[in-house]
């Protein structure tokens, strides 16, 4: 009898430690394969990683990231100081220069201020650099791989990141001189289509309404763009009603032939360096 009491109690602890076994929390199960997951991706890394030898105490690693041009990224590491001087040699702002990307504006040089800086990442002429030691290196490393896809990134941004830039700046202004304004508004022309306003100030009784754009860019086809829209809502709005163009002059001053093909289908160039002459028309 004594030994079916324990053979019973032999036989319910295994079950229950089989029970248990199927039952293990989930959680654990999956962080134990995203660990697999991320030994997996380190070992790509290093694998994929090719070194060579430039002397001098320098070595050109070539990584496995790709950059816009699907070329793999490359960082230079020379001793320096008992420690690690990591860098891409100056490359990477030299391509976004070559591609038409100014990266010298005030706007630009703080936006990728910002962006090496959210990297540790120090910039040394056109050489993007960071300092390691056998500590931190591989931290390091990272950030600046990381630091280095980022600022290719601003290629594709440099467009819209001015625009959007502008068009705060105008926003800013605007309420700093207690202009009132409704943002982006819409009409529909004579011809059915759309067009779109940054703002438009409301008529008062001292003044008529007035619609305003911001052009980051100013150009030929922006310029033409503007006079067919307003030409086109022209005859739905009230008479006496006034369009300003304000033209970003931050990095380059528009061409004469720009301010003077939008005076002469009555849009109101503005520069913006030249803002404060139409304070008053606007505040009104």
């Amino acid at each position: 009898m004594l030994g079916m009491k324990l053979h019973a109690a032999t036989g319910s602890g295994a079950s229950e430690r089989h029970v248990a076994a199927e039952h293990q929390p989930r959680p654990i199960r999956v962080i134990a394969e995203i660990r697999q997951l991320l030994d997996e991706y380190a070992a790509w890394v290093r694998d994929k990683s090719i070194l060579r030898d430039l002397g001098n105490e320098t070595v050109e690693i070539t990584t496995p990231y790709l950059d816009r041009h699907n070329d793999y990224l490359q960082l230079y590491v020379r001793r320096k100081d008992g420690g690690f001087l990591l860098t891409d040699g100056g490359e990477t702002i030299e391509d976004l220069r070559s591609c038409g990307c100014d990266l010298e504006t005030k706007k630009r040089r703080d936006l990728l201020a910002a962006t090496l800086n959210g990297f540790g990442v120090q910039r040394d002429g056109d050489a993007l650099v960071v300092k390691a030691d056998a500590q931190n290196f591989p931290l390091r490393k990272h950030n600046l791989v990381q630091a280095l896809l980022a600022v290719n990134d601003l290629f594709y941004l440099a467009v819209p990141v001015v625009t959007s830039l502008f068009l705060e700046d105008v926003t800013s202004w605007l309420g700093l001189n207690e202009i009132r304004y409704t943002p982006r508004v819409k009409f529909t022309g004579r011809s059915g289509y759309d067009h779109h306003f940054d703002f438009v100030v409301p008529a008062s009784r001292r003044a008529p309404e007035r619609l305003l754009r911001a052009i980051s860019r100013p150009s030929r086809d922006n310029a033409e763009a503007l006079a067919f829209a307003w030409i086109d809502i022209k005859e739905v709005r009230t008479p006496d009603s006034r369009f300003y163009a304000f033209l970003n002059d931050d990095e380059r001053t528009p061409s004469q032939a720009i301010v003077d093909a939008l005076r002469s289908y009555e849009v109101i160039p503005v520069l913006w360096s030249e803002r404060q002459s139409i304070r008053e028309e606007l505040v009104a």
